[in-house]
């Protein structure tokens, strides 16, 4: 009797630990079923004159009925505490719902607004071949860069012959035009990349409307890879400006090492006039 005793109380305790962990009311069934096996297996012999097959399942039930029930109870307490204090505490529903619709307000006061202001028409060349540059410049697509260089180059014209202008000119009219094209599509590619990044921005916003509790980390996660995005584009474009003024300072300076070799043609013709007479 005493080892019965014993085995009884361990089943009942380990009973008592899987039905507080469990979560789904399928798992809390299997759990009474176990729960049910083992009083049988586990509960005391019964006399002979109580070996009956209604003495067991009586036995049985008072069981379930007995410390079975005041066990579910307790644990069906216990998790209504617990979820009380989730809604009340952890994640108040009121406070939840409240910052849903500030987020939903806000977002249709601004969303229009932005949208209008990344979508103004700043289109203003009236001639054919500015126009289709302009056109080239400002759509946003990354497939056209032949279609963009043809047009910059029917605006601007072509690179002189060599018949045409000095080795020199030549070469800085090449570069500049190339850094200037060069940069034209770095913009393009930066378009196109904020329009995927405000997209993102949305599907971010729309996301917060409809997050469940507790899923405000993935959401943050998700806004510092955007703004890490967008400061990598930043970063791109200062870095074509820079490449850009470099080229600005370098054409400045081939200018002044022109000047200085066409001085110093000029001063070697003079004294070439002053020896001969």
């Amino acid at each position: 009797m005493f080892l019965t005793n014993v085995l009884f109380g361990f089943f009942f305790v380990v009973f008592l630990y899987w039905m507080v962990i469990a979560r789904t009311r399928r798992q809390m069934l299997a759990l009474t079923l176990v729960g049910v096996l083992g009083v049988m297996l586990v509960a005391p012999p019964t006399a002979p004159a109580q070996g009956s097959l209604v003495t067991a399942i009586q036995s049985v039930l008072n069981a379930i009925s007995g410390v079975i029930k005041t066990a579910l109870n307790a644990i069906n307490s216990v998790r209504t505490t617990i979820s009380n204090f989730y809604k009340q505490a952890t994640w108040p529903v009121a406070l939840i719902n409240q910052a849903k619709a500030m987020v939903t307000r806000m977002i249709g006061q601004y969303r229009s607004v932005m949208r209008d202001i990344f979508s103004i028409n700043l289109k203003s060349a009236t001639l054919p071949n500015p126009t289709a540059l302009e056109n080239a410049m400002r759509n946003h697509q990354t497939n056209d860069f032949a279609s963009l260089t043809t047009s910059f180059g029917s605006t601007y014209g072509r690179v002189p012959n060599t018949t045409e202008v000095s080795r020199a000119d030549r070469a800085m009219m090449d570069m500049d035009d190339s850094l200037a094209v060069d940069n034209l599509k770095t913009v393009k590619m930066s378009d196109a990349a904020d329009d995927l990044t405000l997209q993102a921005a949305e599907s971010i916003e729309n996301a917060v409307t409809q997050a469940a509790p507790g899923s405000a980390p993935f959401l943050t996660a998700s806004a510092v890879v955007a703004s890490i995005e967008s400061q990598a584009l930043t970063q791109k474009m200062l870095a074509a400006e820079l490449r850009q003024e470099a080229a600005r300072l370098a054409h400045e300076n081939a200018l002044r090492k022109r000047g200085a070799t066409m001085t110093g043609d000029v001063n070697t013709q003079l004294l070439n006039l002053l020896q001969r007479k």
